[in-house]
């Protein structure tokens, strides 16, 4: 079964800096664009950023110029760069991705959306 796994939660001051990585695991045929979401308390979990394939790159307003997503696609990861980290940023964050199984014969499965993992704690404080 695919799954992405995410790491590198911390706390920090604010006007800090933090890395945070994800990584897939499974038999995999394609990852289409990966994201990163966050959920903070009592708040739905929303959108933060998003790469394509090709690097193509998406940001949410409220981090844009602050967080930089990368990926790898030889390895099947993602990493979120967060940086001038403001208390508002204290969150659950969580990779997830569309995706397609490699199947036992190489030919890919039908595309998927992966399961939510455990996610990484951010916290933001002083």
């Amino acid at each position: 079964q695919v799954q992405f796994v995410e790491s590198g939660g911390g706390l920090v001051r604010p006007g800090g800096s933090l890395t945070l990585s994800c990584a897939a695991s499974g038999s995999i045929f394609v990852i289409y664009a990966m994201n990163w979401y966050r959920q903070a308390p009592g708040r739905q979990r929303e959108l933060v950023a998003a790469i394509t394939t090709d690097g193509r790159t998406d940001y949410a307003d409220s981090v844009q110029g602050r967080f930089t997503i990368l990926r790898d696609n030889t390895k099947n990861t993602a990493l979120l760069q967060m940086s001038s980290l403001k208390f508002e940023d204290t969150a659950v964050y969580y990779c997830n991705a569309d995706f397609r199984p490699k199947n036992r014969d190489g030919t890919p499965g039908p595309r998927a959306h992966g399961p939510w993992g455990q996610g990484t704690q951010v916290t933001v404080s002083s």
